[in-house]
């Protein structure tokens, strides 16, 4: 029996979403079959501790169009992410979150734009429905990472998007340990646009990033898209270095003027804290950047799988 050649690959990663996953599957369904087209929905189960994987087992069993993979601990969203894209099979893969926060029933939407000649498409969230901290603080980051990497990305875009096998197949070339989805979609090029969609209310009391992990997260694609704050500390450098200068020569002007009761004290006071500061943040710049160098060298899986359903 020859298999249907498969039209969308629909990619969720999953995490502390078992009392949505079956509204997710139900309304991506429903979008679906709304544009005739052959379809997989692919769950990735990021080691949830909740019961997110006997809910993926139960719609697996039920709907052969639901693909389940279940990776053998948490390796973070966007590792799981790589993990559907890789078992993907569509012309075309949207990535979604379970939430339910990206809309399902724009897919038809999607799917409909990128026939246009398109390599891809992003969904832009109209009107979205994040608490006014979050927005705020996803601002803030995309302004610092923007400056810092000389690029011009759009804070209203997350995950959510339409693209081509094409852009898939060269994103999964990547092969750097450090993964930000939409940031690598952006990187590999192509012609890619982007539409405004409606913005849902996610089903979740609360995100399942935690402050810290949203710091570390945020902190790690700086550092692993710009070399910019190596350039700085080089620069601070430089600018520390002509404030000594200018200061010893004051200094020097004090003492031949007798405006110093104890001669050296000021200027061993100063010159320790400012250098020994200068010299802790340096040190911190590089060591980042050799950790993340440390990571890369080890050349680790990005994820490993532990059970395939359908």
């Amino acid at each position: 029996m020859i298999e249907s050649k498969i039209d969308i690959s629909i990619v969720s990663p999953v995490y502390m979403a078992w009392d949505c996953i079956d509204e997710l599957v139900q309304q991506t369904i429903i979008a679906c079959e709304g544009i005739s087209v052959n379809y997989e929905i692919i769950l990735v189960d990021d080691a949830s501790p909740d019961n997110s994987w006997a809910k993926i087992k139960v719609l697996c069993s039920k709907y052969s169009q639901v693909k389940g993979i279940r990776l053998s601990r948490n390796f973070g969203q966007h590792n799981a992410i790589t993990a559907g894209l890789k078992y993907s099979s569509g012309d075309y893969v949207i990535v979604m979150d379970c939430d339910l926060q990206d809309d399902p029933s724009e897919i038809p939407k999607l799917y409909t734009e990128v026939q246009n000649g398109y390599d891809g498409v992003w969904a832009i969230r109209n009107n979205r429905r994040d608490t006014f901290i979050k927005i705020l603080s996803s601002l803030f980051f995309y302004k610092c990472f923007n400056w810092l990497t000389g690029a011009n990305y759009d804070p209203r875009i997350a995950n959510y998007g339409i693209f081509s096998k094409q852009i898939i197949k060269a994103t999964l070339s990547l092969n750097e340990q450090m993964r930000g989805y939409p940031f690598m979609i952006n990187w590999v090029g192509f012609n890619v646009v982007k539409i405004e969609v409606n913005h849902s209310s996610s089903y979740r009391n609360e995100s399942s990033y935690s402050f810290m992990k949203l710091i570390n997260f945020a902190l790690g694609l700086m550092f692993a898209y710009s070399n910019k704050p190596l350039k700085m500390t080089v620069l601070l450098g430089l600018v520390i270095s002509f404030s000594s200068i200018l200061f010893a020569f004051y200094n020097i002007y004090l003492m031949y003027s007798g405006q110093i009761v104890i001669p050296g004290y000021t200027s061993l006071i100063v010159s320790m804290w400012l250098l020994s500061g200068l010299i802790i943040f340096s040190l911190g710049i590089v060591g980042l950047y050799v950790g993340k160098v440390f990571e890369g060298v080890k050349n680790r899986p990005l994820y490993i799988v532990k059970t395939l359903l359908n």
